[in-house]
């Protein structure tokens, strides 16, 4: 998904963005600004284990965590300046949402931060599953185009759990609540 990361008016200088234009990828470190919980459960069931395994929500990347902070790593494609001399910074492969505050910006290093030996646990035995997604031409129309490609992406992935997996029963039901909302 592409985005735009816009700056309060103390950071947005074109001081604080010097040299990250010789980026690649930068970090983010952000909230998850609508995924508000009072209750939280220090584990999480993850649906590409079946959605019947809970795991320590520090052995993964669930967006319900007690501290509502997020890490992502985004490709930086520019950075352009508005009528003010405040940066914008476009960037792809962004999971956020229209709001989701950012609270620091760091450069990806290649050498410290990519470790190609590492472990990935559960997250490597799944990191190639994919479905095929058909979307009936009427839905997709629903979807803004410059959308579609980062839905389908989520939706290769299946992130269903396994007890919702049936072959037709769980997306007709969500087609059909799809269509109802869309009227």
């Amino acid at each position: 998904m592409e985005g735009k990361i816009l700056f309060e008016p103390e950071y947005g200088t074109k001081e604080a963005v010097k040299g990250l234009e010789e980026f690649s990828h930068i970090r983010l470190i952000r909230g998850f600004s609508e995924n508000r919980r009072i209750n939280y459960s220090l584990t999480v069931i993850l649906p590409k284990l079946g959605g019947n395994t809970r795991k320590g929500v520090f052995s993964t990347r669930s967006p319900f965590r007690r501290n509502g902070m997020g890490l992502s790593c985004v490709r930086l494609e520019k950075i352009e300046f508005d009528e003010k001399e405040r940066p914008i910074l476009y960037v792809k492969g962004a999971d956020l949402m229209n709001g989701t505050p950012i609270f620091d910006i760091k450069p990806y290093i290649p050498y410290p931060d990519c470790h190609p030996e590492a472990e990935g646990s559960f997250a490597s035995v799944h990191q190639n599953d994919r479905i095929k997604v058909d979307i009936p031409e009427e839905l997709e129309r629903l979807v803004p185009e410059e959308e579609r490609r980062a839905l389908y992406a989520v939706l290769e992935q299946d992130p269903r759990r396994l007890i919702n997996k049936t072959p037709s029963g769980f997306m007709d039901s969500r087609l059909q609540e799809w269509k109802s909302a869309s009227g």
